[in-house]
């Protein structure tokens, strides 16, 4: 299976953010009314939502409104307020070894995967996957702060924002673990995601989000899809949430193991899965180093290493499929 990612630097939305746009706008479309158009919030309301919790980004939300043509659906669409529900399988670690870093695996649904690694300065620099064109599924900023989600394993969804846009207002906005945890606190997801934290000095945590119970920061420097009970039972069946997170538990409680050989259990079961009979496979495996400020993206027979110092536009084309015994895959 074949995965492709380009990498983008572009200080300010402009005209390589609205090219993006363009080419995934009719897939996203399709997803965002896939519900109807009423069961969208509509976009004054969305609007002010933004404007009261996340007022920092509402510049930039203007600006991508107007590059996205500034029509009603696209613009209540980007404010990522109350959309459809959406959902992945991952795994992840705040690693507080030197290196300082976070991994983590991105499972999810090939066809819906945006592709992109955005490095941007809007607010502050920012280097990460993007979702939904300008939120994030895991990213680093500046100040060496990186952060990761995943699903959290619930089907309740309430009234909130998209994750990837608290994602992206997180490193837009904070500085370190404790100001990063203190903002989630206050924000409204419309799902529940686990959202994996740490920054340079090595403080982490885990936030458990929630549209119904409020959140929850627990000292967890691993992450899969629950949070501290099963309530999704064939959900967990299906993406061996259960088995991953022990296999993680047991990684980060081995004193002697490094963080090579944790890169390369990340390409191995439990963990990869490139599995044809499930909806979604891993798609991507990534290394926030914030001693050196890089983000290094892998798998099994290539990887892509970009930094705020160093960082190159280009675009891969990745085969998935773990090779087999002496098979050099290209």
């Amino acid at each position: 299976m074949l995965v492709a990612l380009k990498c983008i630097e572009e200080d300010q939305a402009g005209e390589k953010w609205q090219k993006r746009f363009q080419k995934s706008w009719p897939y996203y479309k399709k997803w965002f009314l896939s519900e109807g158009h009423t069961a969208r919030t509509g976009f004054l309301t969305s609007r002010e939502m933004l404007e009261e919790h996340m007022p920092e980004l509402l510049p930039t939300y203007e600006r991508l409104c107007e590059l996205a043509g500034g029509g009603d659906l696209a613009s209540r669409y980007l404010s990522l307020y109350n959309p459809p529900p959406f959902m992945s399988g991952c795994s992840q670690i705040a690693w507080n070894k030197s290196p300082m870093s976070l991994i983590r695996n991105y499972d999810y649904n090939p066809k819906w995967f945006e592709g992109s690694l955005f490095k941007t300065n809007w607010l502050k620099p920012v280097i990460g996957m993007s979702d939904c064109n300008w939120g994030l599924l895991d990213g680093m900023n500046a100040d060496g702060l990186a952060i990761s989600l995943t699903f959290g394993g619930r089907k309740i969804c309430g009234e909130g924002f998209g994750i990837p846009l608290i994602m992206r207002y997180v490193l837009e906005t904070c500085r370190d673990t404790p100001q990063a945890v203190s903002t989630l606190l206050r924000l409204p997801v419309h799902m529940s995601y686990n959202v994996s934290i740490i920054d340079r000095s090595g403080k982490f945590k885990t936030v458990y989000l929630t549209p119904d119970k409020g959140p929850y920061v627990d000292a967890q420097q691993v992450a899969t899809n629950h949070q501290q009970d099963i309530e999704w039972f064939e959900y967990a069946e299906l993406t061996a949430t259960r088995e991953r997170k022990a296999f993680l538990d047991k990684l980060v409680a081995d004193p002697l193991i490094d963080r090579e050989e944790i890169k390369q259990k990340f390409l191995q079961a439990p963990l990869y899965n490139n599995e044809p009979q499930k909806s979604f496979a891993t798609l991507y495996s990534m290394i926030y180093d914030l001693n050196e400020l890089s983000a290094t993206v892998f798998w099994p027979n290539r990887e892509l290493k970009q930094s705020f110092n160093a960082f190159k536009e280009c675009k891969e084309i990745v085969n998935v499929n773990k090779p087999k015994p002496g098979e050099l895959v290209r």
